[in-house]
């Protein structure tokens, strides 16, 4: 059986950006720069405590995970992504190992929610559900994968009460 390891951490050289740029590529194409969730990463900056690396045994990146600030009218949220898995590492809970460390280290008093584009089948395990239906990103995106998950259980009736578009929010790191 593979196994991997979780490292709490962000690409810290010039090298680790490219080498997590070769797994994004690898895992989302060539076309993943023009895709709506990125308009809310461009401008803006990575809470870096929430990254997770994962490697293989030969200390090979084979998973990444990063968070974004976002805004939802005056709530303070994340935007979850990407999380890539490297595909001969898939299926294997790489995923859900990356995503389940980094959403428990969440600073629920700083921000409500967390939010992506996604499948729900896959992402309904670690606790999102569709987002209200009068919450939207700044691009076209199918509405059924816009989920959402509230940071604790007391966030998540107001969560249920959002509305308006994400926006980026890098006036939050």
């Amino acid at each position: 059986m593979k196994s991997f390891s979780i490292s709490p951490q962000s690409p810290a050289s010039p090298e680790a950006f490219e080498t997590l740029d070769a797994l994004l590529d690898i895992c989302f194409g060539p076309g993943r720069l023009t895709r709506t969730a990125e308009r809310l990463r461009e401008d803006n900056q990575r809470i870096a405590d929430y990254d997770r690396m994962a490697f293989n045994d030969e200390g090979t990146l084979v998973g990444a995970i990063s968070f974004w600030p976002v805004m939802i009218e005056e709530t303070p949220g994340l935007l979850l992504g990407p999380l890539a898995v490297h595909p001969d590492m898939q299926g294997i809970g790489v995923g859900q190992a990356l995503m389940q460390n980094a959403l428990a280290e969440i600073n629920a008093e700083r921000f409500a929610f967390t939010v992506l584009v996604g499948d729900l089948p896959y992402y309904e395990k670690a606790g999102f559900a569709p987002a209200p239906k009068n919450v939207c990103l700044p691009g076209p995106v199918d509405p059924a994968r816009l989920l959402l998950r509230p940071s604790s259980d007391a966030h998540a009736a107001d969560c249920a009460r959002l509305a308006g578009m994400v926006r980026r929010a890098p006036e939050l790191c």
